[in-house]
């Protein structure tokens, strides 16, 4: 699967933050490395339950979704969404191509389906069809409060000083961003950054967010990224 004329392609437009649900280990790993080439946050999951989780918790501007999932099915992850009422578009991602099948995907509440094998560019072009679709003003940047990433260049200000941050601590702040005033777990965070065993690695998210938030904070009379006791963290301008 080509990427250079695709990820050429995705550049051109806004950055999407893009939730990916793919059991194949190479075909996901690609589809986000593509995505994230092009300048876009993708979050890869490998089971359906995970999937409803995280769509339920957190927001996306559109959803990747195989069919053929180790837990529950890709439909059924579809109408779970649905019936909350979660209205986030949902590309259908499969090697299951009969008309019989996409009807069952568009009528359990799809948006759109594309079959495999694929063109990444055809990929990225339904995802950006998608989100025109759906009405969303894509977000070139990050604003709150004091703080503004720029999700195109990666690049972090505070009150026009810029920070200097490293790829991972990027993200971490981008999450933190996107869930600003909630609290983030360290497994989300974990399955955020590495789709790690969290309990493993507790130590070394509390070593990220010490680096990020001595550049973050340190200078400064208000504290942004806050530790909520037993839980995890949480990003608040007030």
């Amino acid at each position: 699967m080509g990427n250079s004329t695709a990820v050429e392609l995705l550049h051109c437009h806004l950055a999407m933050n893009l939730l990916l649900v793919e059991d194949d280990p190479l075909l996901g790993k690609s589809v986000q490395r593509g995505l994230a080439d092009g300048g876009h946050d993708c979050d890869w999951v490998t089971a359906g339950e995970e999937a409803v989780r995280r769509a339920s918790g957190e927001s996306f501007d559109v959803i990747v979704l195989d069919l053929m999932l180790p837990d529950i099915s890709g439909l059924e992850v579809l109408r779970r969404l649905r019936a909350e009422g979660n209205e986030t578009p949902v590309l259908v991602l499969t090697a299951l191509g009969s008309v019989d099948e996409r009807v069952n995907g568009l009528q359990a509440g799809a948006d759109d389906y594309l079959v495999k094998p694929f063109a990444f560019a055809e990929l990225a072009a339904r995802l950006e069809a998608l989100t025109r679709r759906a009405g969303k003003a894509v977000k070139t940047e990050l604003r709150e409060g004091p703080l503004v990433l720029d999700l195109r260049t990666r690049r972090a200000t505070r009150e026009d000083k810029e920070i200097e941050l490293t790829p991972t601590e990027f993200s971490l702040l981008e999450f933190l961003m996107r869930n600003a005033n909630q609290t983030v777990t360290r497994r989300m965070l974990c399955e955020h950054l590495w789709e790690a065993d969290w309990e493993g690695i507790t130590n070394v998210i509390e070593v990220h967010i010490n680096r990020l938030r001595a550049k973050v904070d340190r200078g400064f009379d208000d504290q942004l990224i806050h530790t909520v006791r037993g839980i995890g963290y949480a990003f608040r301008t007030t």
